[in-house]
């Protein structure tokens, strides 16, 4: 059995490695960082020139960490010298040391190109054929079956939300949030193991479910299947960002800047896009972005600017979750500092009426990342409470949707898909025709009349049409996003 050994290197940063392993991932956790190898009694990194799935199974494995889950990933740079480069691995091996490479040390990259993985954090258990692959955690992604020692997808006939709480039961990733169809995570390759699923709901795995038989399928991999479950977890992959701000203008437009180990730093125009402005001007409670300025429109800043890409999807909750990348801007200087206007606070985004009333929305949605996905919550005498699940469906869904200018209903859920609210539960049985204008003109219980508690709270997931300003760009989520629309279960030692 190997112990797991853990140094801090500053709060921002923790390296873990298995004492008596020839490997170890740093920058993230035990089970997520870049990939160092020791040689001699040198640690030092593996260059990604053809670092792929196969390579990154070898590491995963010998560190005790279960199938990998993304193989791109950045971490930063190491440093030292590169020992390895061009690794080949069939997959199998016990050790990265087994794979080829052109020996140790010989390499034409620099530490720009280190490689970084991100495992599942587990070991599979035995009798568990299942994996959600290629959304970003565990319990999201493409569905993919074990049989006769090979992975292979499930065809996307019939899939449905019956099927998909199967899936998401077996792999402890708590309720079903979507039955993805048409290769939503990617096409997979192999074999198609499954089509034509047919779940009740209740059963213990998948393979307990009817279905059409191993290996018979009338379709491709561009049909694939794909899960969300309402336990996503959530992967710190750029521990390095410690803050942002935008400055010289408002607390809410500005030039954007990064601080990035106790030093904030300008950021590139080229480097910088419209899921990055989404991410910024969310966490600082600004509601949407209206512009992205370039050519230092707020002045040029001072000392460096950040070296990275930021890579984010639009749905990250802070900056520091974004993925980043070397830039390829080497020459960028402060005649390039990007900067920022967002919307205004969260508050004026929502809380105006479409007829123009300066009073606060009496609805909204919470915990699901994006003002259009979440827990429902509406105010009542000064204060917000929830709303219970009983009988919620599409048409109350479709109220709360217009109400708060997020196009139309996507899903309508019940039991607490995105963690229990708090305070008072101010409406229950709600019945909606799903023509008002507003939740409160729907027919209820009566204002704080219920027979639940917070384990029934109601969320609703919108199609993500949102708040248009009236300069700048029409601001529209991807459709669904459904990567955003999740429980976060923070956890960084399991990922």
């Amino acid at each position: 059995m190997l112990c797991s050994q853990c140094e801090v290197r500053g709060w921002w940063e923790t390296l873990c490695w298995e004492s008596g392993a020839s490997f170890r991932l740093v920058g993230g956790s035990r089970c997520s960082g870049r990939v160092e190898v020791l040689h001699g009694e040198t640690w030092s990194t593996v260059c990604d020139a053809d670092f792929d799935q196969q390579d990154a199974e070898v590491v995963c494995r010998e560190l005790g960490c279960g199938p990998p889950v993304e193989v791109d990933a950045h971490f930063g740079p190491g440093s030292g010298p590169i020992w390895m480069d061009d690794v080949y691995c069939v997959g199998s091996e016990s050790t990265l040391k087994h794979c080829t490479s052109p020996g140790w040390g010989k390499h034409d990259c620099d530490h720009s190109k280190d490689a970084g993985v991100i495992c599942s954090g587990k070991f599979i258990p035995l009798f568990s054929f299942f994996l959600l692959v290629d959304g970003g955690s565990r319990c999201t992604g493409r569905v993919e079956v074990l049989n006769r020692g090979q992975w292979g997808t499930v065809c996307d006939d019939n899939w449905d939300l019956s099927d998909a709480a199967v899936v998401c039961r077996e792999l402890g990733c708590g309720e079903a949030v979507d039955a993805l169809s048409d290769a939503y995570f990617g096409p997979g390759s192999g074999p198609i193991w499954m089509d034509d699923v047919d779940c009740s709901g209740s059963e213990s795995t998948l393979k307990k479910c009817q279905l059409t038989g191993l290996v018979k399928h009338t379709c491709n991999h561009t049909k694939d299947a794909g899960v969300i479950c309402s336990v996503y977890m959530f992967f710190f992959l750029s521990p390095n960002i410690l803050d942002v701000r935008l400055i010289n203008s408002s607390r809410c437009s500005g030039r954007v800047e990064v601080l990035h180990r106790q030093t904030w730093s300008t950021v590139c125009d080229a480097d910088f896009d419209q899921q990055d402005a989404e991410v910024v001007c969310r966490e600082l409670g600004c509601g949407l972005p209206v512009e992205v300025l370039g050519a230092a429109a707020f002045g040029r800043g001072e000392g460096q600017v950040w070296s990275e890409e930021l890579q984010c999807r639009g749905n990250e909750s802070q900056i520091h979750f974004c993925p980043t990348s070397s830039s390829l801007k080497y020459n960028c200087s402060h005649y390039s500092d990007v900067g920022l206007v967002c919307a205004g606070t969260s508050k004026e985004v929502i809380g105006k009426q479409a007829k123009g009333s300066e009073t606060i929305r009496h609805v909204r949605l919470v915990d699901g990342g994006i003002h259009c996905a979440g827990r429902v919550e509406v105010l009542h005498r000064g204060q917000w409470g929830t709303v219970c699940g009983h009988g919620w469906d599409m048409r109350d869904a479709a109220v709360v949707c217009r109400e708060l200018r997020c196009g139309e209903a996507v899903d309508a859920l019940s039991k607490t898909p995105f963690g229990p609210g708090s305070g008072p539960i101010w409406m229950d049985n709600v019945d909606c025709s799903g023509s008002e204008s507003t939740l409160k003109n729907c027919g209820s219980k009566g204002w704080g009349k219920h027979n639940c508690d917070h384990s029934s709270d109601s969320g609703v997931i919108c199609s993500g049409k949102l708040y248009k300003p009236s300069k700048g760009f029409e601001f529209l989520s991807h459709s669904l996003c459904p990567l955003i629309i999740i429980i976060i279960n923070y956890t960084l030692h399991y990922l």
